[in-house]
């Protein structure tokens, strides 16, 4: 995975959140399955993808940079969805610039593959907690998702690529298997 699929996971949430910004008081509603609002939803996601940029750019070896991200309280919804897609261009820009052989910290050595697969995992699960909490019929792409499956989750069972994400990632069953209560995904480069 690379920019290009994190820029392709970028427009399927501006397309699909985009149009919905003008109803701020609906982005106080639960995301999904989450217990954050959808407007902090959407500011947890421009945090990580920066996190992910940055990590990207200082190489750290031993854990994440200590920095936050922080979008002003009385950003409405349009801006916060401009500060995830500064972010998510970010980290496009610093995959686009990363060498393959790179390494930077993510609970292990990760490479730039697998930056991308968690911004895109990113863009693709939160773009559908907050179509959830908006009342939007949205579901994360077929390739995306089993492009980030491959990546993330080797481990994950047979079945569509949208349904086993969702359930990889505790947002729904699975042919009869529960929802999962925790879940991780690994990006670290194995055997590194």
């Amino acid at each position: 995975m690379n920019g290009d699929d994190v820029r392709t996971a970028l427009g399927e949430l501006r397309d699909t959140l985009g149009p919905h910004t003008g109803d701020g008081p609906a982005w106080a509603a639960p995301a999904g399955p989450l217990e954050w609002s959808c407007r902090e939803t959407a500011v947890h996601l421009a945090h990580d993808l920066l996190a992910y940029a940055g990590q990207l750019a200082a190489r750290p070896a031993t854990g994440y940079l200590p920095l936050d991200l922080t979008v002003r309280a009385d950003a409405p919804p349009e801006d916060v969805l401009a500060v995830v897609t500064a972010c998510g261009h970010l980290l496009a820009t610093a995959l686009d610039a990363a060498p393959p052989d790179l390494r930077a910290w993510h609970y292990g050595p990760c490479d730039p593959a697998g930056f991308a697969a968690m911004g895109v995992a990113e863009l693709l699960l939160h773009t559908h907690d907050i179509a959830l909490g908006l009342g939007l019929p949205w579901r994360p792409p077929a390739g995306l998702g089993a492009a980030v499956l491959a990546r993330l989750f080797p481990d994950a069972p047979p079945g569509g690529p949208t349904a086993v994400l969702l359930w990889c990632t505790g947002r729904g069953e699975l042919d009869g298997r529960p929802r999962r209560a925790s879940w991780s995904w690994r990006a670290a480069v194995a055997g590194e």
